[in-house]
């Protein structure tokens, strides 16, 4: 692409995206133009990329992480295009600075830590190396806080890194998934003596898709970020809002996108426990939706979803995915509990990045249960069969049993999500 071509697309972008001229075009609205022009050459490459892997029916890696510290895009996505030289050409003959221009995007706001960062150095990798990937995560609207020191102490405030837009991604309405919460289950006979469970949930939230591309350095991978943001179901009650009730008519749309609103909530009280519980099963739950959508887009069944797909958890946030995949090729998909568990196994692979007891996660058997009912039925199940394998293995040793339990019992009865993973 010459410099021609990329200068007459930044003056494009800028008149048509922004709808502004020259004269009263704002640094902001410059960066704007420019990462449409980079990320208009990049949707290039990702549309090729998505077809080769649709064509060849590639195997993936799919990694589930809570944190996704991507860092700025612009600089690190013209490297990658190998067209940094061409656009600062650009950029000069325009009267402009790159260096500014770069300063001007803010820092996503999805991630806090080592965690985020090493998942996103690994969706750089794997694109760079060529390997299928998607990452999966979510689309915090606050990320985790803006930092303010007053009078010597720190001040939290909301960081609202979206306030003015994010030219990198791209929403995908038309491809959201419910997810369910609360509610009880029931169990009714099928066939040849097989029971059926159903999960009568209490509460839907509708996980909305937003993709970003990630390109490999020096190739023309481009792999994908898919963030999932939470909305309503019923966003708007009308009739309460007819009847002067205005709170509770966006009642339900407020409490619902509460769960994508900030990275790690403060969990001291008790709803900002369930709050940090919802986070992960929405995230977990959308995530695998989508790759069986996928997967049974290009193949007949499930019974070879290990062979196309390879789920990597990042920590102990999306643990609750193995429960979730049960759930879902065993009521969802109706097969049987051996053969599902056999494709669990063979799908998921996690990493425990620390010891530290803040990251070895632990849920309340009675929160858990009033939240995902169904799920905390297959966590007693799988740990059940477990057991007797201990047992089987390790005759006599009753606290060897108890040590390796996903149920701890004391001081209160908790399913303990770590080893639920391993």
């Amino acid at each position: 692409m010459s410099v021609e071509t990329l200068k007459r697309a930044f003056a494009d972008n800028l008149f048509y995206v922004q709808g502004k001229s020259e004269s009263i075009a704002t640094p902001n609205d410059y960066y704007m133009a420019l990462a449409y022009t980079v990320r208009d050459r990049l949707l290039q490459r990702w549309l090729q990329t998505a077809k080769t892997y649709s064509d060849k029916n590639v195997k993936s890696v799919c990694y589930l992480s809570a944190e996704f510290l991507m860092g700025r895009h612009l600089g690190n996505n013209l490297l990658n295009l190998g067209i940094y030289d061409k656009i600062r050409q650009v950029v000069k003959e325009s009267g402009l600075d790159l260096d500014e221009l770069i300063e001007q995007e803010v820092d996503p706001g999805l991630g806090n830590g080592g965690l985020g960062r090493l998942a996103a150095c690994f969706l750089d990798s794997l694109a760079t190396l060529e390997i299928p990937a998607v990452g999966y995560g979510i689309r915090y609207e606050f990320g985790i806080f803006h930092q303010k020191i007053k009078d010597g102490w720190q001040v939290e405030l909301p960081d609202k890194w979206l306030r003015l837009g994010n030219p990198w991604e791209i929403a995908r309405p038309e491809a959201y998934v419910d997810v369910q919460f609360g509610g009880h289950t029931e169990t009714y006979s099928k066939h040849k003596g097989h029971s059926k469970v159903s999960w009568i949930s209490e509460r839907t939230v509708k996980a909305v898709p937003y993709d970003t591309p990630v390109p490999g350095y020096n190739t023309n991978m481009v792999n994908r970020l898919r963030l999932w943001k939470a909305e309503a179901s019923d966003e708007f009650d009308f009739d309460a809002f007819n009847a002067g009730n205005y709170d509770y008519a966006v009642s339900d749309k407020m409490s619902t996108e509460t769960i994508s609103k900030v990275l790690y909530p403060n969990d001291n009280t008790p709803q900002g426990r369930q709050l940090r519980l919802e986070q992960q099963y929405f995230f977990a739950s959308a995530s695998l939706q989508d790759i069986i959508r996928h997967h049974l887009r290009h193949n007949q069944s499930l019974d070879n979803l290990h062979e196309r797909v390879a789920i990597q958890l990042n920590d102990t946030h999306p643990a609750v995915s193995i429960a979730e995949l049960m759930r879902l090729l065993v009521d969802e998909h109706e097969l049987y509990w051996d053969k599902a568990w056999d494709i669990t196994q063979k799908t998921f692979a996690y990493t425990n990045h620390t010891l530290l007891p803040e990251s070895l996660e632990r849920w309340p058997i009675d929160l858990f249960g009033s939240l995902l009912p169904r799920h905390l039925e297959i966590i007693y199940e799988i740990n059940h069969r477990f057991l007797q394998d201990v047992k089987t293995w390790y005759p006599g040793d009753d606290e060897l049993v108890t040590r390796l339990s996903i149920i701890e019992e004391y001081p209160e009865r908790a399913i303990r999500m770590a080893t639920h993973t391993s």
